[in-house]
């Protein structure tokens, strides 16, 4: 093993939203520091694949990645970054349930000629039924079904909400805390619905706003930048490279070991900003944590994805940005179209398909061979005449093992004790989705991040969770000044 390195190096576990926020706000101050990450490029689950084929150059995000935010400083840290390449996009998406399409943001005459008289008055008679029984009983709602069904009554609640929930997270919405509706769906309410319907003007929550900020080649271009930014001021950044020992002195780290390709190194690091998977960073603390953290730990579960990204020798396949499958008899749950965030994404007169199945990892999607899960996906397209396998020019196959920090009816309790000792250590900062295990949108991972370093630069622990407390994520502003059209 190389020898450890100076003691005042700062050091960032993880390149993601979070890590590389952390590492440009260090930057901008003039410190330098270390990064390392385990994949071979940045941006975490914010990064843009890219594919060459016969045909030119390909891009897709892991995912729709649009912008929002309630912090007008993260506008301007991204505008500083993109300048030009930081666009506004018209968003157009639509869920596909029941086997009909539906417009999202919902439009009252849309949903009302789809779904027909008979099944919209017992969504009403349900959501009145609620609203009276609201009256007498005021227990807070405990669990997303509770929630859900409370808020929009169980017809509605059913056709969309509850089944898509049980997709993402492979467990009943009775075993789901409702933190998670809090987060996703505390803002949207059948009169915000009607309102944003009724009144264009009405902004609304923000799932119902219509439109988002994008860069022209992808979210994983905001992360390229930090990368050339902080290279380029002379931090180091380590590829292929992941911790495998934090060592401490009571509550400070001390050393953290790294594996390279060409071996082992430590380092003495004056503060660690680390967005790993908060399960793995306490397996690897040396002395470990108590045993009470440890078994917390070992409650925490990660939910998985995988995904097939689909090369498409057509100029389009849908107007919309992503498309929702709620239904439990298709077997992926999202499909974006990223032509339609950027003309950047795909070759002149191609187009593309990103498809996202929910899995855990080790499971039967996750094992799923990509000519299994090829024809899983096109049986359902070609059946709902979106595409034909005909049209298909490659197939690319993707997996991430830890994309959603599941919430079920412990974690808060297990996450609890977990930060409590995280938070004490001196100079460690857990940041990120992964490294907090909240789901954090984009916006709060990037804040988390920013936090992080004015921790260290300050010498004053800030609240790193604050824009990601339990609150409506889908909040925020779309100012009109920041990013050109």
């Amino acid at each position: 093993m190389q020898p450890a390195s100076p003691p005042e190096d700062i050091l960032i576990l993880g390149a993601g939203p979070a890590g590389m926020a952390c590492a440009m706000e260090l930057c901008r101050a003039g410190r330098g520091m270390t990064m390392v990450e385990k994949a071979p490029q940045v941006g975490g689950l914010a990064k843009t694949l890219q594919f060459e084929e016969p045909d030119g150059t390909y891009r897709t995000d892991i995912g729709p990645h649009r912008f929002y935010s309630k912090n007008p400083y993260l506008y301007r840290f991204i505008e500083d970054l993109l300048g030009e390449q930081w666009r506004k996009v018209p968003r157009h998406t639509r869920f596909y349930v029941r086997g009909k399409f539906y417009d999202y943001p919902i439009r009252l005459a849309n949903v009302l000629r789809q779904i027909g008289i008979v099944s919209a008055g017992r969504m009403a008679r349900d959501f009145l039924w609620e609203r009276m029984r609201s009256l007498v009983h005021r227990d807070p709602p405990r669990t997303f079904e509770e929630y859900a069904v409370r808020e929009f009554g169980r017809s509605l609640a059913s056709f969309n909400m509850l089944q898509y929930t049980e997709k993402i997270w492979g467990i009943p919405c009775s075993q789901i805390s409702v933190d998670w509706a809090v987060q996703r769906i505390g803002g949207l309410s059948v009169f915000a619905t009607i309102r944003k319907a009724l009144f264009s003007r009405s902004q609304g929550p923000k799932t119902l706003v219509d439109s988002f900020y994008y860069p022209s080649r992808g979210s994983g271009l905001i992360y390229e930048a930090i990368r050339d930014r902080i290279q380029a001021a002379g931090s180091r950044l380590l590829l292929r490279t992941e911790p495998i020992r934090i060592l401490r002195d009571g509550l400070r780290v001390t050393e953290v070991t790294v594996r390279t390709a060409e071996g082992e190194h430590a380092f003495r690091p004056s503060s660690v900003a680390s967005s790993i998977p908060i399960t793995r960073a306490i397996e690897l603390f040396d002395p470990p944590p108590p045993s009470a953290v440890r078994e917390a730990a070992a409650g925490l579960r990660f939910r998985a994805q995988v995904y097939l990204f689909l090369t498409v020798n057509k100029p389009s396949v849908t107007r919309d940005n992503w498309i929702y499958f709620p239904d439990t008899s298709i077997p992926f749950g999202r499909v974006s179209e990223m032509k339609n965030f950027s003309a950047e994404m795909c070759p002149a007169g191609k187009t593309s398909l990103f498809v996202e199945f929910f899995c855990f990892e080790g499971d039967e999607v996750w094992q799923a061979s990509k000519e299994d899960l090829f024809d899983r996906t096109m049986t359902v397209l070609e059946r709902i005449g979106l595409l034909f396998r005909s049209g298909v020019t490659s197939v690319h196959h993707i997996r991430a093992a830890h994309v959603y920090p599941l919430y079920d009816l412990d974690y808060d309790r297990r996450l609890t004790v977990i930060l409590e000792w995280l938070d004490g250590l001196e100079n460690f900062y857990a940041i990120g989705r992964p490294g907090r295990f909240r789901y954090t949108n984009q916006d709060h991972s990037l804040e988390m991040g920013i936090l992080a370093a004015q921790s260290i630069l300050t010498g004053t622990r800030q609240n790193l969770d604050a824009g990601a407390e339990n609150e409506y994520f889908e909040k925020g502003m779309l100012p009109t000044a920041v990013a050109r059209q």
